[in-house]
């Protein structure tokens, strides 16, 4: 199980797909967000985050299959080359249903550095598949957004279980 160093991060046991299928579609809608400058190079892929959450943490509803849709989603709304992000997805996925034992094991803070080299597993695969296509090389800074998602990863599961949060009975005692 995922996420069992304290009691404040215990496992998303009884999670609805259609909660999955929402947090999904919000991390599309944030990675197709307009963004310019700094701004850009920093934002983290927030499908592959919510992709790679999901994959570690509920295995047996978001798999490799959900992976590609997700990635063919974002190919389309990206206008990049059918395809290239649900490879790039499929693989990290891939690579995580591999780890996701052995990512439960270690604290939150300590998946950071493993969830980074997936997070740039997927980043890697989009260069490979661009370079294949002879699109131009991107610069370093393309490096980023694997390093602002492993940053962001400690904070993920909080954002995830504020909507599931129980708000409290007013006609309770």
């Amino acid at each position: 199980m995922a996420f069992i160093d304290s009691s404040k991060h215990k496992p998303l046991s009884n999670v609805g797909g259609l909660f999955i299928i929402l947090s999904l579609a919000v991390a599309l809608v944030l990675n197709l967000l307009p963004l310019h400058g700094i701004a850009l190079l920093l934002r983290p892929d927030c499908v592959a985050l919510l992709v790679l959450y999901w994959s570690i943490n509920q295995p047996q509803r978001v798999s490799m299959g959900a992976s590609f849709f997700m990635g063919l989603m974002m190919d389309v709304g990206d206008a990049s080359v059918f395809g290239q992000h649900a490879l790039s997805y499929s693989v990290m996925s891939f690579i995580a249903l591999l780890m996701h034992r052995r990512l439960g094991i270690f604290s939150i803070h300590k998946q950071v550095p493993q969830v980074a080299l997936l997070l740039l597993s997927a980043q890697l695969v989009m260069l490979l598949t661009g370079i294949l296509i002879n699109a131009n090389l991107p610069e370093w800074d393309f490096l980023l957004a694997s390093v602002s998602g492993g940053l962001l990863w400690p904070l993920l599961p909080t954002l995830v279980r504020i909507p599931q949060r129980r708000r409290p009975d007013s006609d309770a005692l």
